[in-house]
């Protein structure tokens, strides 16, 4: 009897180690399966730690993936047709000009001479994309005032400018208006060639009331005229042989009143390509349509007239040793030698015209 209770005390120990063998198998496989925590238990402060860490790093993602790309330059423009045999090394072959930005060239240059012409008009395109728009007022144009930004350019623009160029006649001549800095300065007028410039700095140009118009992000707007091309053309306009039409000019010789002006002379424009290109003409001994289709051949699809006569028309370019180097009169080039004015214009006191600027686009 003894014997046989020795064995039933045996047997249930057995199964007792195996019970208790099963439950322990158990719980660490519920620890192991997939996705189960098994770290040991933190302490609170550890588990604070922690807590932070990992708020710190969905923080640090989330501004990441908020975080606006930096838009992709523009393709570089294709080399320009010439109008007729090239009389003039490399003509219609771009070439870099002006500060780099994120190592990139955002301003070319070449030169084209229009039909029928024998003198080489300077053409600079410019990457929107990488580059923002200003418009700097002036006491002479548009007149009134103060303005935050008139010339001289101040050190701190001056360390992220890579390019500035004439805007256009005097408003008493431009038949058109001007907006900035909030400030109606002349009432804009419906179908005037408009050159609008947004917050943030792109820049558009067209006809007002059809292809740009007063929206909240508009910060100014500078008309001239009545547009010079559109639909990617010179417009009916720009064939008239009442040039006149297009701004009275200086003589051969001389600006004097009493000197008979000229059709063909220095002239500017701008306009814009269909990616958003802005280009810029200048020239001596231009017409209207000669402007128009220098435009045209360089892709704009619609563009205007800014200033012209020999003391008004100019584009610089400024390249500084370093990345965010300050533009200087000394690191100044001009698009075409042959313009009176040059780098120092634009960092001139007195200089009492209006310009506009482009910049690194941050």
């Amino acid at each position: 009897m003894g014997a046989h209770r020795r064995s039933s005390w045996l047997l249930v120990t057995a199964l007792v180690c195996v019970a208790v063998g099963v439950v322990v198998v158990a719980a660490q496989g519920a620890r192991t399966a997939p996705g189960a925590h098994t770290a040991p238990a933190a302490t609170p402060r550890r588990a604070g730690t922690r807590a932070r860490s990992t708020a710190v790093a969905v923080s640090a993602a989330r501004r990441v993936a908020h975080r606006p790309s930096r838009p992709r330059p523009l393709a570089k423009p294709a080399p320009l047709r010439p109008f007729q045999r090239p009389l003039i090394p490399r003509e219609g072959v771009w070439h870099a000009a002006g500060r780099r930005v994120r190592g990139i060239p955002a301003v070319y240059e070449t030169t084209l001479v229009p039909p029928g012409g024998s003198a080489p008009a300077g053409i600079a395109w410019m990457d929107t994309r990488l580059l923002s728009a200003r418009l700097y007022s002036g006491s002479g144009s548009p007149g009134g005032g103060p303005y935050k930004y008139t010339a001289p350019i101040l050190p701190a623009a001056a360390r992220t400018l890579v390019a500035a160029f004439n805007g256009g006649f005097y408003m008493s001549a431009a038949q058109g208006g001007y907006y900035t800095e909030g400030k109606l300065i002349d009432p804009v007028r419906k179908g005037a060639a408009s050159l609008v410039i947004y917050r943030g700095g792109s820049v558009n140009i067209g006809a007002w009331g059809s292809d740009v118009s007063m929206t909240k992000n508009v910060v100014a707007v500078r008309q001239n005229l009545v547009p010079l091309v559109a639909g990617g053309r010179p417009t009916p306009l720009a064939y008239t042989s009442d040039w006149l039409l297009w701004g009275a000019t200086c003589g051969a010789t001389n600006c004097a009143s009493t000197t008979p002006g000229i059709e063909h002379q220095w002239r500017s424009g701008a306009g814009v390509t269909a990616d958003g290109a802005l280009v810029y003409v200048q020239g001596p001994g231009l017409d209207p349509l000669q402007v128009a289709q220098l435009l045209v051949r360089a892709g704009v699809v619609r563009g205007m007239q800014l200033d012209i006569n020999p003391y008004w028309p100019v584009l610089v370019t400024y390249r500084p040793k370093t990345p965010f180097g300050e533009a200087t009169p000394a690191n100044g080039s001009k698009l075409l030698a042959g313009s009176i004015q040059g780098p120092a214009t634009f960092f001139t006191p007195s200089w009492a015209r209006d310009f506009i600027t482009m910049s690194v686009r941050r």
